[in-house]
């Protein structure tokens, strides 16, 4: 049986990565994640360190908070009180970019998430979301014809 090259995550992921530090406003979050129309945002030290990630997911758990709920009527106020650090998730699940596409599909499987960021030297190089996944397996599938 011949043996089939492994897809690594590099050949699929995004490189232009947007991502913000951990002490910047949830407004500035929401508001990057809005205009660039990201769901995963990778939050980064100096130096381009990964230390966490917020999702469209921890934004709506914030807007939620009893503290959020009980200051409604200046809601954008109280976004602007709460910093990244306040709501990212810590400990994220990463891949280097020489993982097998199906390794990562895998890990995203399993640990329900929706996007892995690619690490390599300790340095955010890269993000490889479902849609990144997605879109490759179609590729290598080959496009099938849809039925009317």
């Amino acid at each position: 049986m011949p043996r089939t090259r492994s897809i690594a995550v590099r050949d699929w992921m995004s490189r232009r990565v947007v991502s913000i530090r951990p002490d910047a406003r949830l407004s500035e979050a929401a508001a990057l994640m809005r205009a660039r129309k990201i769901r995963h945002l990778p939050v980064v030290e100096r130096g381009g360190r990964p230390v966490g990630i917020v999702t469209a997911r921890d934004l709506r758990q914030a807007l939620f908070a009893p503290a959020v709920q009980d200051g409604l009527q200046n809601l954008r106020g109280v976004l602007d009180t709460l910093v990244v650090r306040d709501v990212m998730t810590r400990g994220v699940v990463s891949v280097r970019a020489a993982t097998s596409i199906r390794e990562a599909a895998r890990l995203m499987h399993e640990r329900r998430v929706g996007a892995l960021p690619v690490v390599e030297r300790d340095r955010l190089v890269g993000m490889l979301t479902e849609s990144d996944v997605l879109d490759g397996f179609q590729r290598v599938l080959g496009a099938t014809p849809t039925s009317a």
